[in-house]
């Protein structure tokens, strides 16, 4: 396999770089790269609050220069804090083997993984895409979360990863790391010239890139954000007008009809002053009339337009009132939720799968083995954090297993009060305890 993906690097530096020795900068120059690159610092602009409000221009009102309100909604983070966290707020529970369990949670665990899956989650859903490189680090597997703005991974004509480049600049200096399948190289161009500082064997292989999908590329995600953006900026839009609506009501035109007002009229500076008017003439304050009404209705509209795209259950938002549902209702309010955790299950769990593989790799070097049985039967099982009934979760298992359905395994993975399977078994195992009255079975002849 290594071969095989040199052969593919060789063949395509050849065709695309001239085999030129810094092919790098100009790979990470190419129009499709820098465009990539490009749109997720926007995106990281806008995260950061640089809305399309704030280039609203000063007008002129009451002949003086009027400064509109800008006010920004930062709702995107909301959501997305919302995905990532609905996904993967409770970690993973590893299932298998005990012995491949057991050493798996023993990695996750030194090496902050469960973290780690939250930052990528996270990345993937604000920019697309999330590049994660798997090393020892004297002894111990650990994990480099990569920049999207500073990844540049490299495809062949088949959609395979052939090799990857992390080029980011820091204090005028540029740094550059290129993984390929057998060796990482460094380089800088600290003190004016570009050199090779670094050269080190690569015993995971190339990284491994996390994207959702994209309806226009096989190897590149697209933002949750890009579906947002209108939306959130027409809100911000409708509010700052409003606003400024508002005050300009509070500041009403006086009219006069009849016989002109004799010396300088009212005072500014005085409130409750009475004025006498001749026979037949009028005195008014007017304003401009706020629809209230139409403002309410449009922004809810935005508001519920939004929840609907991101897929957020307006309850979670606190826009819908709710007390005393039942399993199936919760199940109801959450199923846009769901079904959105189970697209970002997919992608990650395609990822945690390329992990595990790596890390094999690596513990092989420990003298860590398992066998291909033990190994394959290491799954992934993903606890959403879904508000749930506990109370009725736990009569169902309990009356599925007096009746012998269901294992004590899956008793326990089950259970919203379980986070480690394979530790609670073994617990059980200590204490000798059988959770489970054995009269029941003795009351159904068994």
């Amino acid at each position: 396999m290594t071969s095989e993906l040199q052969d593919k690097l060789h063949t395509y530096l050849k065709l695309y770089h001239k085999n030129r020795s810094e092919w790098f900068l100009d790979e990470i120059s190419m129009v499709s790269q820098q465009q990539r690159v490009n749109k997720i610092m926007d995106l990281k602009e806008y995260l950061n609050g640089f809305h399309a409000i704030l280039h609203r221009p000063t007008e002129m009102y009451g002949g003086k220069e009027f400064k509109p309100r800008k006010i920004v909604l930062q709702y995107a983070k909301t959501l997305l804090n919302f995905q990532t966290a609905y996904l993967l707020q409770n970690p993973i529970t590893l299932t298998g083997k005990e012995n491949v369990v057991k050493e798996y949670q023993r990695v996750n665990k030194k090496g902050k993984y469960d973290r780690l899956n939250m930052s990528i989650l996270d990345k993937v859903n604000k920019y697309g895409i999330c590049t994660e490189y798997i090393y020892m680090d004297k002894g111990v597997i650990k994990s480099k979360s990569i920049d999207p703005s500073a990844s540049y991974p490299i495809y062949d004509n088949e959609n395979n990863l052939i090799a990857f480049i992390e080029a980011y600049m820091q204090d005028a200096v540029s740094y550059y790391t290129v993984f390929t399948d057998e060796v990482v190289y460094s380089y800088n161009n600290l003190g004016g010239k570009l050199r090779l500082v670094g050269q080190n064997p690569n015993l995971s292989g190339l990284p491994i890139v996390y994207h959702n999908q994209n309806e226009m590329s096989a190897t590149e995600g697209r933002s949750e954000l890009e579906d947002w953006i209108s939306i959130l900026d027409s809100m911000e839009d409708l509010i700052s007008k409003y606003t400024d609506s508002f005050y300009k009501h509070h500041n009403p035109i006086p009219v006069a009809i009849g016989q002109q007002l004799k010396g300088d009229g009212i005072s500014t500076n005085v409130v409750g002053m009475g004025i006498q008017l001749d026979d037949g003439s009028d005195f008014k304050m007017v304003c401009n009339q706020l629809d209230y009404q139409s403002f309410n209705t449009i922004y809810k509209t935005l508001v519920q337009s939004l929840l609907d795209i991101s897929q957020t259950p307006s309850v979670s938002m606190n826009k819908t009132d709710i007390s005393n549902l039942s399993e199936v209702s919760i199940k109801l309010l959450f199923q846009l939720a769901n079904i959105k955790a189970g697209m970002n299950e997919q992608f990650m769990r395609d990822g945690l799968e390329q992990r595990f593989d790596k890390i094999r790799t690596l513990l092989a070097y420990k003298g860590v083995t398992f066998s291909d049985d033990d190994y394959d039967s290491l799954d992934i099982v993903f606890q959403y954090a879904m508000p749930s009934n506990d109370k009725e979760i736990i009569e169902n298992i309990k009356v599925l297993r007096e009746m012998g359905g269901l294992s004590l395994e899956s008793v326990l993975s089950h259970s919203p009060y379980t986070s480690d399977i394979q530790m609670e078994l073994q617990r059980l195992s200590e204490e000798n305890i059988e959770p489970v009255d054995k009269s029941v079975y003795k009351s159904n002849g068994e």
